[in-house]
C-alpha cells in the first residue's frame, strides 16, 4: 500500500537501489571515498546471492555460502557508514539536477547519483499449471523448497549455471532430479555440468520442453514434448523448478531510460546510462555475464564514475570539489 504521506530524505550524495553484490559494493566504494550513501532493499541484503547455496567462484573463496558471502559483504559495507534501509521502490525520476527515488512506505530520497542495482525476478515458463501450482510444487528456490521433497521425484527447467547448479543442490533432498533442456547444449559452465552428469540421482531430458504441469491440489506431472521428434510424454514428479533466466527490474522509471529488448539498461563503460546521475550496475544491466565478480565490479565503476560526476558539478557551479 502506498503511503500518502512522502517524508523527503535529502542529504545522499548516492542512492543505490538494491543491495546484492553490486549494490553492496557501491556502498563499501562509496563509503571509502567518503560519499554519504543509501540502499535501498525490498528484503535482505545479498539478492540473488541468498538462493546460492554454494559459492565456489569467488576470489579468495575456495568454499562458502551464498548466505554467508552476503554476510560479509553487508557487514564490510556498513563499517565504511552503508546505510540500509528496507522498503521497495516505486518510481525514480529526475527533478532538475536531483534524482528522485519514491518508495512504496511514502519515503522520497533525493541525491545527485542513483546507482541503479536492482537485479531481477525469475522468467516464468507461462505454461497452463504454472501459476495454479504456485508454491505448491511450482517454485523458483531450490534452497528454499527443496526440503519439502525429501525422497521424491523432481524436476528442474533450464540449462544455464542457475538451472545445473540447482538441480544438483536438489539431490541432497529428491530421490531423483530431471533436468529438462529444451537444446542439446548447455549455457552453464562445463564443471558444472560434468559434476551433475557425474551424480546417480540426476537425469538429463534434453531437446525437450514443458508443455504444461497437471496435479491435484499440488503438483503430481508434467507434459513434455521433444522439439526435434515431437514425441509427447508425461513425467510424474512432485515439484517443478524453473530456472529460465529472469528479467531485470527496471520498470521504475518515469524518464526514459535507454533498455535492450529485454528490458536491461544499456550502459557506458563507466555504468552510466543516457539519463545524467542515473547509473546502473549488477544483474540489471545488459552485459555478458551474470556473476559476483562482476556485479562487485561494477558496483566499484559506478561509484568511481558517480565521484567525478559530483566533483564536475560542483565545479560548474563554483563550489570546492568533492
Amino acid at each position: 500500500m502506498i503511503s500518502s504521506y512522502m517524508a523527503t530524505k535529502n542529504g545522499y550524495d548516492v542512492i543505490i537501489v538494491g543491495a546484492g553484490p553490486a549494490g553492496l559494493a557501491a556502498g563499501l566504494y562509496a563509503g571509502r571515498m567518503e560519499l554519504k550513501a543509501v540502499a535501498i532493499e525490498r528484503m535482505a541484503p545479498g539478492g540473488q546471492l541468498l538462493n546460492t547455496l554454494d559459492v565456489e567462484d569467488y576470489p579468495g573463496f575456495e568454499h562458502t555460502t551464498g548466505q554467508e558471502l552476503s554476510q560479509l559483504m553487508e557487514k564490510h559495507a556498513r563499517k565504511f557508514g552503508l546505510e540500509i534501509e528496507y522498503d521497495s521502490v516505486r518510481e525514480i525520476y529526475k527533478d532538475r539536477d536531483e534524482v528522485v527515488v519514491a518508495t512504496e512506505l511514502g519515503n522520497e530520497y533525493r541525491a545527485p547519483a542513483v546507482i541503479v542495482t536492482a537485479g531481477g525476478q525469475p522468467k516464468k515458463l507461462d505454461i497452463p499449471g504454472e501459476e495454479e501450482f504456485a508454491g505448491r510444487g511450482v517454485s523458483y528456490c531450490a534452497i528454499c523448497d527443496g526440503a519439502f521433497f525429501k525422497e521424491m521425484e523432481v524436476a528442474v527447467v533450464g540449462g544455464g549455471d542457475s538451472a545445473v547448479e540447482e538441480g544438483t543442490f536438489l539431490t541432497r533432498y529428491a530421490s531423483k532430479v530431471y533436468i529438462i533442456h529444451r537444446r542439446e547444449e548447455f549455457r552453464a559452465q562445463p564443471i558444472a555440468v560434468n559434476r551433475a552428469r557425474q551424480d546417480p540421482k540426476v537425469e538429463f531430458i534434453l531437446n525437450t520442453v514443458v508443455e504444461r504441469i497437471e496435479g491435484d491440489g499440488s503438483v503430481q506431472k508434467l507434459h513434455l514434448r521433444n522439439v526435434e521428434t515431437g514425441e509427447t510424454r508425461e513425467l510424474p514428479v512432485a515439484a517443478v523448478f524453473p530456472f529460465i533466466g529472469f528479467l531485470p527490474n527496471s520498470n521504475v522509471f518515469r524518464d526514459h531510460v535507454d533498455h535492450d529488448e529485454l528490458g536491461y539498461l544499456i550502459t557506458d563503460a563507466n555504468m552510466a546510462t543516457n539519463v545524467k546521475g542515473i547509473f546502473a550496475a549488477g544483474d540489471v544491466r545488459h552485459q555478458l555475464t551474470k556473476q559476483i565478480t562482476t556485479a562487485v565490479g561494477d558496483g566499484t565503476t559506478a561509484v568511481v564514475a558517480v565521484t567525478k560526476l559530483l566533483e564536475e558539478m560542483h565545479q560548474e557551479s563554483g563550489g570546492v570539489p568533492v
